[in-house]
């Protein structure tokens, strides 16, 4: 789509104008043939990439669908057998490993602000504070990569463990985050966690942060919502003027929040100390309805100290067609009015956002189930 935009007068690559811009981009994507290979060295330098993500979801299809993981799960066939999140894990370690020592001149020359490499605590702990913290301690300890992040729910017991996390020096990417509400939460979290830290001692500007909001799953939720609205003649026209709008005025109020809690006196207080901002980090933003443009939630949510996370074929997607402006700070007020006009078609964004972070657990539940099995049939088959 829209292969034939030119990128500007000057022919600026849209990854470096997009870079220019504030933004950076990590990848939403790990397997460890990318890593061995020249392949990802080559991404870091082309692309601008900053960073690195990855889910049990993007962890099952490299296993189960891969052949370089083959002949270590042969090897530890036994562990397979008898505990294959035990053997699981021992993979995915020394890949996140090997990103993070890939990352680590970007960790170096943006001092300290980018490039992080996620891994995340079982999803079975979503709902469970003490498990999370056991968990996230344990991996962290594993990995020892000062650019390592861990991932952590924005559930309601995924918050208190961000906290403690923060308060004890450890990196946190929150993810899961639909509702502006819940943002602001994991921010509180992570304000009063930096708190704690700073006055034991420690120096705020080693510790990071970033909260994943979910960006195209909002539209795969509302739009079915509007299109249903929209039999009813009287209502039409606004139910589909408002069709893949909402997810991009939710990302902007959630900047808007952003915004507020940097200026706040608080805030301020702790940057007096080196602490760095929570960035905002736009996440699932690979377009799913093939009506809309392919780069759509790239090309609309571009803005300075944000992160956008996007997935192999989008990289590529925008490398070949996207255009870079600052388009976050854009029309607020006309897209905030978007969220006004569908509460007063009587759908409620809260009860989306509520019922999309129950489903991105329990996604995410299974994807670590098929997972688990994968990595259980090698040791089956020796």
């Amino acid at each position: 789509m829209g292969g034939m935009q030119t990128h500007s007068s000057a022919q600026v690559p849209p990854l470096t104008a997009l870079h220019r811009l504030g933004q950076s981009i990590w990848l939403d994507f790990i397997r460890r043939n990318l890593l061995e290979g020249d392949g990802f060295a080559k991404m870091v330098a082309r692309d601008h990439l900053m960073g690195v993500t990855s889910n049990p979801a993007i962890f099952e299809k490299a296993i189960a669908a891969g052949d370089e993981y083959k002949s270590e799960l042969q090897s530890m066939a036994q562990l397979c057998a008898s505990e294959p999140k035990a053997a699981y894990e021992k993979l995915a370690i020394s890949d996140i490993q090997r990103a993070c020592d890939l990352m680590a001149p970007t960790y170096a020359s943006s001092a300290r602000r980018d490039g992080y490499v996620s891994l995340e605590v079982s999803p079975k702990l979503a709902h469970d504070t003490a498990g999370t913290l056991e968990e996230a301690r344990r991996l962290w300890s594993s990995v020892r990569r000062a650019n390592l992040m861990i991932k952590v729910p924005a559930t309601p017991a995924g918050v208190p463990a961000v906290r403690a996390l923060i308060s004890e020096g450890v990196n946190v990417n929150v993810t899961l985050l639909f509702a502006v509400e819940a943002y602001r939460q994991v921010a509180e979290a992570y304000t009063a966690g930096l708190e704690t830290f700073a006055a034991a001692g420690g120096d705020p500007s080693k510790v990071a942060s970033v909260a994943s909001f979910f960006v195209s799953r909002v539209d795969s939720a509302i739009d079915p919502l509007l299109d249903a609205k929209a039999k009813d003649p009287a209502l039409a026209a606004n139910a589909a003027k408002l069709r893949g709008k909402i997810a991009i005025a939710n990302a902007k109020l959630a900047y808007q929040a952003y915004g507020t809690l940097c200026g706040s006196p608080r805030w301020r207080a702790l940057a007096g100390k080196g602490a760095r901002p929570q960035r905002l980090l736009w996440a699932s933003t690979g377009t799913k309805d093939p009506k809309y443009r392919d780069v759509l939630y790239v090309e609309e949510l571009i803005g300075p100290d944000t992160v956008n996370t996007v997935p192999p074929q989008t990289l590529d997607a925008f490398r070949e067609h996207g255009v870079a402006r600052a388009s976050l700070g854009e029309n607020t007020a006309l897209w905030l009015g978007y969220l006004s006009e569908l509460e007063s078609l009587g759908i409620s964004l809260d009860r989306v956002c509520d019922t999309l972070l129950d489903e991105g657990v329990k996604l995410f539940d299974v994807a670590f189930d098929k997972l688990l099995a994968a990595v259980a049939a090698h040791g089956r088959t020796r």
